[in-house]
This record gives C-alpha cells, structure tokens and sequence, in this order.
C-alpha cells in the first residue's frame, strides 16, 4: 500500500447522511485554443451599453409626441364642432356677461334643436352688420386651395377674419316685435318680463320699433340696451331691419368658465317659457292633426287585415305546438 502522501489527490467530500464519501472530479485542464476567459475573445464584438438606452428613449420620444398630436387634434375638433371659448369684448351684455368674461359655446346645440327665444347666441355679421365699422368683412382668397386652408382655419376657431358677436335672441322668423307697449318689449303681443337680465335700472328701449322679423333671420339684443349696438342701430344700415341671419349663428353660450367669481351658467329667462309665445306653433300642430288623421286612419284600416292574418297563424302556430307537447282533449292526431 502506497503512503498516504502518495494516493490520488481528490478531495473527499460527504455525500450524505450515511457518511459515504464521493470523489470530485478534477477540473478539465485549459484549452490552449481557447481565449483567456477573463480578457475574451479578440475578435468578438462588444454591444455598445448606449444602444439599448438611445432606443427607448427614441421610442419614448417618438410616444410623447404622438400623445401631444393627437391632444391637439382631439382639441381642434372639439374647438371645431362642439365647445368653444369666447372672450367677452364688450359691456354691451351687462350685468349677464361683463367685459373680459370668457364663456362657453355650444356649437352643437343647434344641430339637435332650433334656436330659441332667449338664446344668448355668438354669431357672425357675416351678411348682415359686417365688421364693428359697418364695413363689409374682407371676403376669403380666390385661391380654391388658400379659401379651404382658410375655411378650415375659421372653423377650428384659430384664424378669421370675420366679426362675431354676442347678443340674446328676442324674436325668431316670423315673430312681431314691438317696442314700447306700456313700457315693454312684446313679442306676437305677448309683453316681456325682462327684469331677470336686463341693466339694472336700464329701459326696455329708448327706440322706437315694430318689425316682422323674415324668415331665416333673428332679432338680437343686447341686456344693456343703453349702450348695445343691437338689431336697432342696425334697422336703416343693414338688410332686413337689421336682423340677422339664422345660418351664421356659431352657436349658444351656456356657461361663464372666467373669472372665477363669474362662474356660473347662462339659462333661458322664465319670461320666454311663457306659454301665449308658443302659441302660434302649437295652433300650426293643431292645423296639421286634420290632415294627419286621416292618413293615420287609412294606415290602421289597411292593417286591420294584415293584423288578422298574423293573429291566425299564430294561433294556427301554438295549436300545432300544443298537439306535439300534451295532445289536448279531442286530438285525433294524424294518422299513418
């Protein structure tokens, strides 16, 4: 037997919990092609650490700005077709709206209903006062491409060169509105209460007028009726007694969003809820009940027949059924 200090080498290490011993394997001896493990091969490539980084970042970037462009797209449609702000030039709506408020407009109220009575509505003078200097505004370019840039550029609301205004609707198509009958502003003969929105202090008017207002056009006023350039400075100068048109209505203010002690929002007054204002409509439904009933009459008799028919076959149907389920009484069934 060879002295201890000669036998193999290995280390001894336990193996379990009955003290058996198993030898680890020597380690494999260097390959001498292979590189130093420590310094790497030469010729591999190292990753630059910044690539990875520089990526995300560009995706980030890239994400950011997609983010940004569609805020800013979803806001011109919105501004476009649905709400818009509107700052308040003038004390001419006092004490409703005073001089710098900024309100809310509903542009697509009027798409759902028609305008009302009582409306504070922005609107371009456009086709009846024009510009504040009774000049004409200036007309869109004759390049077909510049007038659809500036088409688009006017509707979002970013660039006009028309003139709005902010006034409350008296009168619609149609309606008589006269002033003063004892004191006060009547509409088809009915007086209004005007003492909710109008100036403290202020008249109904100090001019005179008596107009029928044509169709497609409105009588708008001011609440400060001593200062409002309204449908009544506009009676001699403009067309149609100064009235203006229905289509270049932008839409109604609803709301006060500035400055805060302002906050609040803009309802039709009671006085245009009276019910003797919309008589003239409800007396145009009732004309036309006569001609719809017979037409409604004719439909039902022509269904009387075809409801028969449904009627028996459903009958003829649930027959049927209730053979193939229970066979009631005085069922002979069908024979083979």
């Amino acid at each position: 037997m060879p002295p201890r200090d000669q036998r193999d080498p290995a280390v001894l290490t336990p193996a379990g919990r009955r003290g058996r011993h198993a030898r680890l394997p020597l380690p494999d001896a260097p390959d001498p092609e292979a590189g130093d493990p420590e310094t790497g091969d030469p010729d591999a490539t190292v990753p630059d650490s910044d690539a990875p980084g520089a990526g995300r970042r560009k995706k980030s970037w890239r994400q950011l700005m997609m983010v940004v462009l569609a805020a800013i797209v979803l806001m011109l449609l919105i501004k476009a077709f649905v709400v818009q702000v509107y700052r308040i030039p003038s004390s001419s709506m006092e004490d409703t709206l005073l001089t710098g408020d900024r309100v809310l407009v509903n542009k697509l109220i009027y798409h759902v209903r028609g305008i009302a009575r009582g409306d504070i509505v922005v609107f371009s003078g456009d086709g009846s006062w024009g510009s504040t200097t009774g000049a004409p505004d200036p007309s869109p370019p004759g390049n077909p491409l510049l007038r659809a840039g500036y088409g688009v550029l006017a509707d979002i609301g970013v660039y006009s060169t028309q003139t709005y205004y902010i006034k409350r609707v008296i009168g619609l198509p149609g309606d008589h509105v006269v002033c003063c009958v004892n004191g006060k502003v009547t509409v088809n003969g009915v007086p209004l209460d005007e003492t909710s929105y109008l100036f403290p202090g202020a008249s109904p008017s100090i001019q005179s007028f008596n107009v029928i207002v044509p169709p497609g056009r409105l009588w708008v006023m001011g609440d400060n009726r001593a200062i409002s350039d309204d449908s009544r400075g506009h009676m001699s100068s403009a067309p149609a007694m100064g009235t203006v048109l229905e289509n270049e209505v932008a839409g109604r203010a609803f709301m006060v969003i500035w400055p805060p002690s302002q906050i609040g929002d803009l309802p039709i007054p009671a006085t245009f809820q009276l019910a003797a204002l919309h008589a003239d409509a409800a007396a145009a439904a009732m004309t036309a009940v006569p001609a719809a009933v017979p037409a409604a009459g004719a439909a039902v008799l022509l269904g009387i027949p075809v409801l028969a028919l449904r009627t028996r076959r459903a009958l003829r149907t649930r027959r049927i059924r209730t053979g193939r389920r229970g066979r009631p009484r005085g069922y002979a069934g069908a024979r083979r």
